[in-house]
């Protein structure tokens, strides 16, 4: 398995640990996932989030290259700030969820899901008909996420870079915990708040231990893998190879905010995902939160209230917070309708739900 720059720190942190993308990662800590994802709500937690990928794309021919392979408007992006997007595959699904951040004039950083390194460049050098200049710098990058309500007050004592000036999804470049050249971004996948550093895998020592030491009065926390899947899931955020994959489109996963029919934009597939807004899908990404005692899980079946099958789970857990099943799913269109009325086969036992929009967490 691939390591981090912090895999031994997880280590001798009594990590519980295990593979994740071909990537030794802690899926828990010894307070366990529960107390986890509570810190993070309530406090600040850090997430080793090294295992992502990171490409560069540079020169005069970056943004027609983005401009076709993406389906958001990176046009509209101007410098310091980033962009949630995706890659469309050629037949409407979706090759992978991505950030897009304007670093300089030409120059923009791509940040992919980790289980997607390899397919992702290879999409991206098979596609490059506009001969941008690509860089795959995911070996060469170290990044953690700071999260929470009490992220920023950690941070600030490690940064001259005024924390309070950079909006949600912008970033600056700045020095901190005494490293040069830290990516500072105020993005996550937690919906707690907070940022997300990227840095040489040379200052993996010193940008942690000056992190745990500025957090340590807030209670602040080393967290797993599996508290990142219950946070990010109370928000309703897609994750690919569950919510998303090949055979989803944008469209269908509730992702038109980020499919942008601007004029000049001829994105892969735009035809095809033009027509299905049109037109209207087969199917909707829904989110949904159990009436009845159950734990939703991938692969689940969702029935009408008479028992007809209507569609999947494709992501679920008891709610942390609420104390309450939650999921995601998709769902015929005539069932998508926040407030109604649908039912989870657990195993064969029909048990109430109800669709609702998500955040689950308010």
């Amino acid at each position: 398995m691939k390591t981090t720059p912090f895999t031994e720190k997880h280590i001798a942190l009594g990590a519980k640990m295990h593979e994740f993308a071909g990537y030794n990662m802690p899926i828990e800590y010894g307070t366990g996932i529960i107390d986890e994802h509570l810190t993070v709500c309530k406090a600040v937690g850090v997430f080793d989030v090294s295992h992502m990928g990171e490409f560069w794309v540079k020169g005069p021919q970056a943004l027609p290259f983005l401009q076709r392979i993406t389906t958001n408007n990176v046009a509209a992006l101007s410098l310091g700030k980033a962009q949630y997007t995706c890659f469309p595959n050629g037949q409407g699904g979706i090759v992978d969820d991505l950030i897009v951040y304007r670093y300089e004039v030409d120059k923009y950083m791509l940040v992919v899901n980790a289980a997607n390194i390899e397919k992702d460049w290879n999409w991206c050098v098979e596609h490059n008909t506009e001969g941008a200049e690509l860089e795959n710098a995911s070996d060469r990058m170290a990044q953690l996420a700071i999260q929470g309500p009490k992220a920023l007050a950690t941070l600030q004592k490690l940064t001259e870079v005024d924390l309070t000036t950079i909006p949600y999804y912008e970033f600056t470049v700045g020095k901190l915990a005494g490293q040069c050249h830290v990516i500072i971004s105020n993005t996550g996948y937690t919906g707690a708040g907070g940022f997300e550093l990227y840095f040489y895998p040379e200052a993996a020592d010193a940008v942690w231990n000056a992190v745990f030491e500025a957090g340590a009065e807030y209670g602040i926390k080393p967290i797993g893998l599996g508290a990142r899947d219950t946070l990010r899931l109370e928000m309703g955020y897609c994750l690919y190879g569950n919510d998303l994959d090949d055979t989803t489109s944008p469209i269908e996963a509730g992702l038109g905010w980020i499919t942008k029919f601007v004029e000049g934009k001829d994105f892969i597939d735009r035809p095809l995902l033009e027509k299905q807004k049109a037109e209207g899908v087969s199917r909707k990404l829904v989110g949904f939160e159990m009436v009845d005692r159950g734990i939703p899980r991938q692969g689940y079946g969702l029935l009408s209230p008479e028992g007809e099958a209507i569609g999947t789970v494709t992501s679920g857990t008891m709610s942390p917070l609420m104390k309450i099943g939650i999921g995601l799913g998709y769902v015929r269109p005539e069932y998508s309708k926040p407030g109604t009325d649908i039912c989870l086969d657990m195993r064969g036992r029909k048990l109430k739900a109800v669709v609702v929009k998500p955040p689950f967490r308010k």
